[in-house]
């Protein structure tokens, strides 16, 4: 038995490639899995497309299909040891994130379960004789393309809200962490979902990918992962066209005034920097902090961050683990040599640990710079690693202009203990999410999203389903009789 499932079976791939799935703790080989090509894409689109054309899912009763999500969130809170310990394996973070992680896409599921069906649509008010409606109707075939980092929250954050509207999908994890979207669609299966409905392709983005996005079948295309890659979708799209929501990242500023919580300040930065090695797409990795407070902040921020646990995620007392790839590392460790070139300050960091036990991993240590400027790129540019950089602030005014100053917009941090400050530089900042006096929280009832190059589109919330739905007006004339807007009268020609 493959681990593609197109058309409600599981299959291998057409043309017999595997791929193996390495654990970035120790470079071991954890399994190995088919490797898609355009033709299983080209199956897996096609099956989709009969099922929504062809089947009654995209017209089922709204709580068949929430019916099924809320089989799905009972089936992951069934599994949940067994898939938290393979999304660590998977992705080298702490068994507790992982098992957060998957809370967290039961959560996603049973929302969108209980979101559905709540909206009927609106009346709109033309006058009497008249019935106008705005219904919502699913869009159609939707190709869902998932992340490494969080492969299975960005992948439930994607399925829920699509299916449940009545489209049909064909997922493609990240080809390097998807053993837990395997797992996942055993569980749609399971859970019951018709032939056709949910199809899951795994391979590389410029084959699998491209495949999928460009197909004159997939009416919209569902990305969250880079700004470079989210460009090329969007050309491919734009021939279509069809509809699409990218999350590209950010680069995400966490501003101190130095009336905040000191010691909470201090922790929750560790939090927003070095969650998950900083590979999170929100990371709070530009600390801009007060003058008055900056060199006694970094001092204790570096201190603790000296300490951080770095170690296998299933064994206990691990705090971070490894980056996800050789290759992604490389990348990492190339922004740390051009912080030290641009001229910021190393703090702490910059290394590879010399643990021996951590010697075969792809571990860096938690880096801060500081006595950094916004001119620098490694302030501008998203690291997506455990990188931190620091500035300097002296008024709330130029706090925001800093926090501002990105291509990005995707998230942003505020401490301070003045409630009125706290809410005026909130509404200030040009980002999709921000924390006072905290820092990542998310709950499947807000949407995420971000502004600038940050995205399109938005994720979670009623905003969230929408993006998988299409408006329709109906409009219905409850008198009719001859217009009588032309006056001639009948004769054809001569």
């Amino acid at each position: 038995m493959g681990e593609l499932y197109i058309d409600g079976e599981w299959t291998n791939a057409a043309g017999g490639e595997r791929r193996e799935v390495i654990n970035p703790y120790d470079a071991s080989v954890i399994t190995t899995v088919d490797e898609a090509g355009a033709a299983d894409v080209d199956k897996a689109v096609r099956a989709a497309r009969r099922a929504f054309d062809e089947e009654d899912w995209a017209n089922a009763p709204t709580r068949q299909r929430a019916d099924l999500l809320m089989r799905v969130h009972d089936l992951l809170l069934r599994d949940i040891d067994e898939i938290a310990r393979t999304e660590t394996l998977d992705t080298g973070k702490t068994l507790a994130e992982g098992r957060f992680d998957v809370e967290d896409v039961a959560n996603a599921f049973r929302y969108f379960a209980e979101l559905a069906g709540k909206d009927g649509g609106r009346v709109v008010d033309v006058g009497p004789g008249v019935l106008s409606r705005v219904v919502y109707q699913p869009v159609g075939v939707c190709a869902l393309i998932a992340p490494w980092n969080y492969p299975l929250l960005q992948a439930s954050w994607k399925v829920a809200p699509a299916l449940v509207a009545g489209n049909t999908i064909v997922l493609k994890p990240s080809e390097i962490t998807p053993l837990t979207t395997i797992a996942l669609f055993r569980l749609i299966e399971e859970a019951g979902a018709p032939r056709g409905v949910a199809n899951l392709v795994l391979g590389s983005g410029a084959t699998v990918g491209a495949a999928m996005t460009s197909h004159p079948e997939v009416d919209l295309v569902s990305f969250t992962g880079g700004l470079s890659t989210g460009r090329a979708i969007m050309a491919a799209a734009a021939e279509g066209p069809k509809n699409i929501a990218l999350e590209l990242g950010g680069k995400n500023p966490n501003i101190v005034f130095a009336d905040a919580d000191f010691e909470a300040a201090v922790d929750y930065a560790l939090d927003a920097s070095f969650l998950h090695a900083g590979q999170v797409c929100s990371a709070g990795s530009r600390l801009i902090v007060e003058d008055s407070i900056h060199d006694d902040f970094v001092e204790a921020f570096a201190e603790r961050a000296r300490h951080i646990r770095l170690g296998n995620g299933l064994e206990e007392g691990t705090e971070s683990g490894p980056l996800s790839s050789a290759q992604h590392r490389e990348k990492v460790e190339g922004y740390i040599a051009l912080g030290k070139e641009e001229g910021a300050r190393l703090v702490t960091g910059g290394t590879r640990p010399d643990d021996p036990a951590l010697s075969k991993g792809y571990f860096l240590l938690p880096t801060i710079f500081a006595d950094c400027d916004r001119s620098m790129r490694i302030v501008q540019e998203e690291v997506f690693g455990p990188v931190v950089t620091v500035e300097r602030f002296r008024t709330e005014d130029e706090a925001v202009e800093l926090a501002n100053d990105t291509r990005y917009g995707l998230a942003g941090g505020v401490w301070t203990s003045e409630a009125s400050r706290a809410q005026r530089v909130a509404q200030r900042l040009r980002h999709g999410t921000v924390w006072i006096n905290d820092f990542h929280p998310y709950v499947p009832q807000a949407e995420w999203g971000g502004f600038g190059r940050s995205g399109v589109g938005r994720e979670l919330g009623p905003t969230g389903l929408r993006e998988y739905q299409e408006a329709k007006h109906i409009y219905q004339n409850l008198t009719p009789g001859p217009s009588g807007w032309f006056k001639g009268k009948g004769g054809g020609g001569s």
